[in-house]
């Protein structure tokens, strides 16, 4: 008896070595996992990085496997959201569901006491305060204290505030909500996990495009349903924006573009053209690649977005241009904020009074700095003028655009007065700004065209490619689409393997963060 237990504590003592070995041979292993999943301020978890790849795969088997258990689905795609959020921006996920309780709280009170007009202003008025005023303390404290210490005379050191990822975004989305319900256009989602479910959908939680609950709630309890045409149409969009982010976006950024911008005094006037050239190319890609692969996720779960970008460059007038660009913002801030002041209600005057004040707020969307304030005051203007020139001198119509010889020049135009805004944009420095148009117009030095373009060939290629595209008839897309339509899943998969190899050919070792994501 003693000599079988001595044989069993051996046994156990046996094991417990292996058990030890092993865990100090994959110690490293585990650590290295976990620092991958767990928060990091300098790796945000975006559509680009092989490990989001990796988790979609896993979440997609999953997903698919609640496709007829509602409930448990809507409750993993949540879960799923908020890791999302987290790996973004750590525990501030915390403020993404203060906004989702309150609203959703405060538009059931609205739509409850909706015959009271008094208690309906009070809770949307709340939801206002909540949402506006998470916005403004986490984006714009610094800016606004800035400001007037510095009118004061004061010496101002901006205060150690973080800026969660896509608060914007998020605010304004859960803000269109409560207002719909105050408008009487919308009723009250069912319960806090479809509204929950509405307002993190890791696709477009953080950066857009900003989706309606009009547009978006009917589809959360419909049976999930992926058709031939849907799983091609997400698959096009996916490898489209990942084309446009990782490769012409992320690789005209690094090799070109940023360097222009950085140290504009090196650079002859030429290549500073080139250079705003290739961020107005660079800013697109970017956003609506972002835009594309939300687009595209979306399908292959089963939910359908609207269109974000139509091809901004082929604008005839700068009133097209914002029909055109970044599409959910720009009626976001015509419905809830130029209608709200008024629209063009109260005469022409205060109509363009109204367009100028609804572009500088717009500016103030994008960035605490004084130079997005200018840039949208410049849209603004050129909004008021527009109309002015067009509808108040001219009597044209609101949908009339240029066309015969006049298009290709009212092209130009629109498209080099953005191109003359986005400098703004780009820079924070209006010295810097200065001393681009100054090296445009007083030493252009046409006679280095040749040898930029051999020194950047592969740059201003993508720059073409890029321009080119924007006049590609729809038919063509339709026709690439139906073309993934009669494909097998493993052609399907090559078509995004040859992506993912071009992206890894091209892209540099560091994640390059969504221009979007600062907003």
């Amino acid at each position: 008896m003693i000599k079988q237990l001595s044989e069993f504590v051996d046994k156990l003592s046996y094991l417990a070595d292996q058990i030890s070995e092993f865990t100090t041979q994959h110690a490293a292993g585990i650590h290295r996992v976990t620092d991958l999943l767990a928060y990091n301020p300098n790796e945000p978890l975006i559509f680009s990085t092989g490990l989001f790849l990796i988790l979609f795969l896993g979440f997609s088997f999953v997903y698919m496997c609640l496709q007829n258990k509602l409930t448990a689905r809507l409750l993993f795609v949540t879960a799923f959201s908020y890791y999302f959020y987290y790996k973004s921006s750590g525990f501030y996920f915390g403020l993404l569901a203060l906004v989702t309780v309150s609203d959703y709280l405060l538009a059931n009170l609205i739509h409850r006491h909706r015959q009271r007009k008094a208690l309906r202003k009070l809770f949307v008025t709340l939801s206002v305060i909540i949402d506006l005023g998470l916005l403004g303390y986490f984006k714009y404290t610094n800016f606004f204290v800035g400001m007037v210490e510095r009118m004061l005379e004061h010496n101002f050191q901006p205060w150690d505030i973080f800026l969660p990822v896509g608060i914007s975004f998020f605010t304004f989305q859960s803000l269109s909500y409560t207002i719909d319900v105050y408008r009487g256009q919308l009723k009250p989602l069912p319960s806090l996990l479809d509204y929950a479910f509405y307002v993190s959908f890791f696709p477009q939680l953080v950066a857009g495009p900003i989706v309606r609950a009009s547009d978006f709630a009917p589809q959360i309890r419909q049976p999930l349903t992926i058709t031939r045409d849907m799983f091609a149409r997400g698959l096009f969009f996916i490898l489209i924006g990942l084309f446009k982010k990782a490769v012409i976006s992320d690789y005209i950024s690094l090799n070109f573009v940023d360097r222009i911008f950085d140290n504009p005094g090196l650079y002859s006037g030429l290549e500073n053209l080139l250079g705003i050239y290739g961020y107005a190319l660079q800013i697109y890609c970017d956003f609506s690649g972002y835009s594309d692969m939300a687009i595209g996720i979306a399908l292959l779960l089963g939910f359908h977005f609207p269109l974000n970008f139509n091809a901004p460059y082929i604008s005839t007038n700068i009133t097209d241009f914002w029909r055109r660009w970044h599409i959910s913002l720009s009626t976001w801030i015509r419905d809830y904020i130029y209608i709200s002041l008024g629209g063009n209600r109260k005469g022409k005057i205060r109509q363009y009074f109204n367009l100028i004040l609804t572009m500088l707020l717009g500016g103030l969307w994008h960035g605490a700095s004084i130079n997005f304030v200018i840039w949208g005051g410049m849209h603004g203007v050129a909004l008021a003028v527009h109309k002015l020139f067009s509808q108040g001198l001219l009597k044209h119509d609101r949908n009339y655009v240029s066309r015969g010889i006049r298009r290709p020049f009212a092209i130009l135009i629109t498209f080099h007065f953005v191109c003359f805004t986005w400098l703004f944009f780009r820079n924070l420095s209006f010295e810097t700004s200065k001393t681009m148009l100054n090296r445009i117009f007083t030493d252009f030095r046409p006679d280095l065209f040749l040898p930029v373009v051999q020194g950047y060939k592969y740059v201003l290629a993508l720059m073409l490619f890029g321009y080119v595209s924007h006049f590609i008839p729809n038919s063509w897309q339709e026709t690439l689409i139906a073309g993934l339509k009669r494909c097998n899943v493993l052609v399907c998969a090559l078509f995004l393997v040859i992506v993912i190899y071009i992206v890894i050919q091209v892209k540099s070792s560091a994640i390059q963060p969504f221009i979007y994501f600062q907003f």
